[in-house]
């Protein structure tokens, strides 16, 4: 039996006994998006901006970048490859499909261990076998499974330190993001809204992985604190019962926790996304369905809701919410900026969660006309709302087209924000889709949809744009379009650069202010995983993880057709200038 510590739930203290043995510490975590030799966190540091103030590479050195080194993961297990790698103690931490994860020697490429998570056979993840990152604390590395366990591998060795199951696989729970460290406090969500699971957020302390806190994201839910000896007790309910879910439909409500979420030291406050209620079939819970397809702001020591703007109420398009809340400094006060998957960018007061403003970042939306920024409420298009099947044969509703597409204007892959620019680098998708509702039952463990759907591409020449926009204005600066969709993150820098890769296997580097192409390195096989940069002995690296999959060959009807001809793969490559070898 572990050694439990006693931790104050009250004020937590934030968790200084950490800090005792710890090599990476609050500190150095909170201080992370201004570390230029290490990455210790997803999204560049907790705020999720994804910038970089590193100069050595730039608008006109960049044309000189050339490989330093590249490692394969190898075996038979490819598939999607998602991962954002971790750079720390002269090492990169970099996740893999199916519940992999290396420790690598940043400069040989030489691998140092290797775990190898054993998963059941029965696994259920809804959108390929991916893993999107670990967490670093201590001299721990921390990373959740596809059967919905927490890990946490010492540093050095990869020996395990702790392991925590999460919930139960066969429910169809996984875990997909990568952790999320903040106040010493270690925050996870869960996957899995397409099978009816309850989203929740929990806090854990990092060394032991002992629950702290619970806290569900769907109304009418008991949270729960935990003692000193693991006992929980009552913190409350979410929301209010049945007040915006009818009946009993809560109880199987959906709203995953599924892309983790950010902190900003600035407010205190951590923020994460929501996925889909479930069902889809909107109809079947009427009701704004809290707190589904929303941001939700906590404290990251209690789990206590400060505040909850939710984007699409009573969605029935899978418009999830679970996409990431960046927060920015814009005319002397702390906002938060989010591309939805509902196709608008919301602009949200990071303190208050009062909307500032909110606009299209794609040129098709079908199911609303726009977001009233007085109520923070989108003005339906009620027609383009999929039909109750009850009201025709019972069997299947009438099929409307609606865009975008179920898989999002933006998906999972993250965007980045320049505070030299003031821009934002979102990687876009038009699509849209033929979807209709049908009659629909929990089962545990099965597909929970109620909807039939079929995606189709808005455009003879692109899907994908990488666009930059101007939270200020609402304003598209400039695009650049993109045969295939787009599905890999995007990393911007001080050197006045936008790194971003394609599905078509090539890593780009443009002009953060023009978008002008400046550098493309083709890596063998798709990119949907984000690019990061560091600095090691004056020389400063960039590296991605390359390897097609993810949601748009499993989900992507004509869209997956389309990109067929696109090869698997899994690698991390590594570049340097030349004029640096």
């Amino acid at each position: 039996m572990k050694t439990r510590m006693t931790i104050l739930l009250a004020g937590l203290a934030p968790l200084a006994f950490i800090a005792q043995a710890a090599d990476i510490t609050n500190a150095m975590i909170e201080n992370a998006a201004k570390d230029t030799k290490n990455v210790l966190s997803f999204g560049m540091g907790t705020q999720g901006q994804r910038f970089s103030t590193l100069t050595q590479i730039n608008t006109k050195t960049v044309g000189q970048l050339v490989p330093a080194w590249s490692f394969s993961f190898g075996g038979e297990k490819q598939r999607g490859q998602e991962s954002q790698p971790i750079i720390a103690n002269g090492k990169m931490f970099v996740t893999a499909s199916y519940s992999r994860i290396y420790a690598i020697d940043l400069k040989t490429g030489n691998k140092l261990w290797k775990y190898e998570h054993r998963l059941p056979e029965a696994i259920m993840p809804c959108c390929d076998v991916v893993n999107r990152g670990a967490a670093v604390y201590g001299n721990l590395v921390i990373f959740g499974t596809l059967d919905a366990q927490l890990v946490a591998l010492d540093q050095n060795t990869g020996k395990v330190v702790w392991k925590e199951k999460v919930d139960d696989y066969a429910a169809g729970y996984s875990m997909t993001a990568a952790p999320l460290i903040a106040k010493g406090v270690l925050i996870t969500g869960v996957s899995g809204g397409e099978f009816g699971i309850v989203g929740r957020v929990e806090g854990r302390n990092p060394l032991t992985g002992e629950l702290l806190w619970s806290r569900p994201t769907v109304e009418g839910h008991m949270g729960y604190k935990y003692d000193k000896d693991g006992k929980a007790l009552d913190a409350g309910v979410t929301g209010t019962v049945n007040k915006t879910w009818p009946g009993e439909l809560w109880k199987t409500g959906g709203a995953s926790t599924w892309m983790g979420g950010t902190y900003d030291p600035a407010t205190g406050l951590a923020y994460i996304g929501t996925g889909n209620p479930a069902p889809w079939n909107s109809h079947l819970r009427p009701g704004d369905n809290l707190y589904s397809s929303s941001t939700l702001a906590l404290d990251p020591t209690t789990g206590q809701i400060k505040w909850a703007y939710q984007s699409t109420p009573n969605d029935s398009w899978d418009f999830d919410g679970a996409n990431e809340f960046v927060t920015f400094d814009m005319n002397g006060k702390r906002y938060g900026g989010k591309a939805d998957r509902n196709g608008f960018f919301y602009v949200i007061d990071a303190k208050t969660g009062q909307l500032q403003n909110a606009f299209p970042f794609v040129n098709k939306i079908t199911w609303a006309s726009g977001i009233d920024l007085k109520t923070g409420r989108p003005n339906f298009i009620a027609a383009n709302r999929p039909s109750d099947p009850t009201k025709g044969d019972g069997k299947k509703g009438s099929t409307v087209f609606a865009a975008p597409a179920f898989l999002g204007a933006k998906n999972q892959m993250p965007m980045a924000y320049s505070p030299q620019t003031g821009l934002f680098y979102v990687p876009a998708n038009e699509w849209g889709m033929e979807i209709w509702n049908e009659p629909i039952t929990y089962k545990k463990g099965g597909a929970y949809l109620g909807a039939g759907f079929t995606i189709r591409p808005l455009n003879d020449d692109y899907i994908g744009a990488l666009r930059a926009v101007d939270p200020k204005t609402g304003k598209i600066v400039w695009e650049n379009k993109n045969t295939a969709p787009l599905w890999g993150g995007v990393m911007t820098t001080a050197g006045g650069l936008v790194f971003y890769g394609t599905p078509e296997g090539f890593l780009k580097a443009v002009d953060a202010k023009s978008g002008k192409e400046l550098w493309k390195f083709q890596t063998g096989s798709g990119v949907v995983a984000p690019p990061v940069t560091w600095e090691d002995g004056g020389v400063q690296y960039v590296a991605v993880v390359s390897g097609w999959g993810g949601a748009v060959p499993l989900w992507g009807g004509e869209v997956a057709k389309k990109v067929n001809f696109l090869e698997q793969g899994g690698s991390v490559w590594v570049f340097k200038l030349a004029s640096k070898i």
